[in-house]
Formats: C-alpha cells, structure tokens, sequence
C-alpha cells in the first residue's frame, strides 16, 4: 500500500508556472505507476499526465507542450511541471498510483488507479 501527498499548489497570474509534488510513503515506489488528475469546480475529473515504471510518459492534448510529468524513484516522488498556465488550468490537482512493475504503459483512465492523494488547490488568475 502507499500514501500520497500533493505539494505545490497555489495561487498563480496566468502564462506563470507551477510545479506540483507528490510525496509517496511505504516501498517500492519505483514499482507504481503514477498518474495526475484534476477537477475544476462543477466538472469532472480529467486526466491531466501519467508515468509509466518504464518512465514512459503521456500528457493530455489540452497542457501538451505547457505541461510535463516526471519521477525521482531516489525520492519517492512525481512531479507536474506546469507552465504557461491557463485560467482554464485552475482546479484541484490530485496524483494516482497502481502498482505496474517493470513496464512500459501509462494509464489514463482514474479507474485504473489504486490510491490517491487528497488533492492540491492550483489556481489561475487572468
């Protein structure tokens, strides 16, 4: 099992940046696969970036090329780098994981995941 803890979030003038943490406790972290999500006042929880073992990477259209995820297994961490943001961009941020071993996929589906941090407040200003 493992816990998750978002840092980073704020308050932010749009065309700024972000960088979103998430802090993982218990072992093997290198063995999960990471995901980051996030919910805008009214609306869904969307997918936002994944990470695979493997470190295989994926973004949703809507932040590629603003937004990039990444993992220090030393660590025990995955971060969102986040620039350019939008107002659009303002929502709670909240990081997934599941355990995937030694593998090359990504998941981007919030059903795919296993455990989830509470979430981290980014908001942006016009």
């Amino acid at each position: 099992q493992v816990q998750l803890v978002e840092s980073g979030g704020g308050s932010v003038q749009a065309g700024g940046s972000l960088r979103l943490s998430c802090a993982a406790s218990g072992r093997a972290f290198s063995s999960y696969a990471m995901g980051w999500f996030r919910q805008a006042p009214g609306k869904e929880r969307e997918f936002v970036a994944a990470i695979s073992t493997n470190d295989n990477t994926y973004v949703d259209d809507s932040v590629k090329g603003r937004f990039a995820i990444s993992r220090d297994n030393v660590k025990s961490t995955v971060y969102l780098q986040m620039n350019s943001l939008k107002p659009e961009d303002t929502a709670v941020y909240s990081c997934a994981a599941r355990v995937s071993p030694f593998s090359p996929i990504y998941y981007v589906s919030s059903g795919q995941y296993s455990y989830w941090g509470q979430g981290t407040q980014v908001t942006v200003s016009s």
